[in-house]
């Protein structure tokens, strides 16, 4: 039977026995509302170590939309019977106070990987997915923490903030999960309507073709065909898409520029809008 922690104390105290016994520990950070993704995540960590922390935690730190922080889905129930379903032993679901019982002013800059695309489209994000994750490496002490792909950006950047902290933690990067038609699971996906969800794998669709379009064309013929397939798509607005060096986050001008190459993009979907992120490695 999963174990749910709602006080840090008690889970910190839980680990203390477990690492007594030896027990390498594996935590997975999410924001709730998990789905295949999530659980392959959970599945990796669960053959992999011998205690699996799950954390479900909406952190408001990380949002610069309060909208988008007031209509995130929030399904704990379902989430710990997924869990279950996995194999995870704990889960820590904390209250905003729990977490953050003093306002947490510290401020994490990575520059350049936390401050182009994501960091320079949502201001204020990284360092607050910097803030919790931190925090959740103190409070769980992880041998491994457990990342998925689809959040590339984020992994860029929590690799950085490790390094700069000294975190004893390996940062373990799992593959994109997607639905049938291409489209990568989110938690996000499931505030799609019906005709939402039809025209969201255009976005895979469009990024996919492009690897064979990439091989013939230069790096910006390749960007403006994506952005123009997808903006064809009525419903669908791309907000940026990037071909960056997979290292250093930054623009390449030429395919040759470096052996790594990834198109990261962010596209809004229907007219509430939802923001949707992809990425396509070009090469690696």
């Amino acid at each position: 039977m999963i174990k749910v922690f709602n006080k840090i104390a008690d889970l910190q105290n839980q680990l203390f026995d477990d690492r007594k016994q030896g027990k390498e520990i594996g935590l997975v950070p999410t924001m709730g509302a998990l789905h295949e993704g999530h659980a392959s995540l959970v599945r990796r960590s669960v053959a992999e170590n011998g205690i699996t922390v799950v954390s479900v935690f909406v952190n408001p730190t990380q949002f610069n939309d309060k909208n988008d922080l007031k209509n995130y889905p929030r399904t704990l129930d379902a989430d710990c019977q997924l869990l279950e379903q996995c194999g995870a032993d704990y889960v820590l679901a904390p209250s905003v106070e729990e977490m953050y019982p003093t306002p947490d002013n510290r401020h994490f800059e990575y520059p350049p990987v936390s401050t182009v695309m994501e960091g320079a489209h949502r201001p204020g994000h990284f360092n607050g997915v910097c803030q919790v994750v931190s925090r959740l490496f103190y409070i769980v002490k992880p041998t491994r923490a457990y990342f998925g792909e689809k959040d590339w950006q984020q992994i860029a950047v929590v690799k950085a903030m490790v390094r700069h902290l000294g975190i004893p933690v390996q940062i373990v990067e799992c593959d994109i999960v997607r639905d049938d038609d291409g489209l990568a699971r989110s938690s996000r996906n499931t505030l799609l309507s019906k005709e939402e969800r039809a025209i969201a794998p255009n976005i895979y669709k469009a990024l996919k073709s492009s690897l064979a379009y990439a091989k013939k064309h230069t790096v910006k013929e390749t960007h403006d065909k994506v952005v123009a397939d997808i903006n064809a798509v009525d419903g669908l607005d791309v907000e940026y898409f990037s071909i960056v060096d997979g290292n250093t986050l930054q623009d390449v001008e030429n395919w040759d520029d470096t052996p790594y190459v990834v198109g990261c993009i962010t596209v809004y979907c229907g007219k509430t809008p939802i923001r949707l992120i992809d990425h396509i490695k070009y090469k690696e």
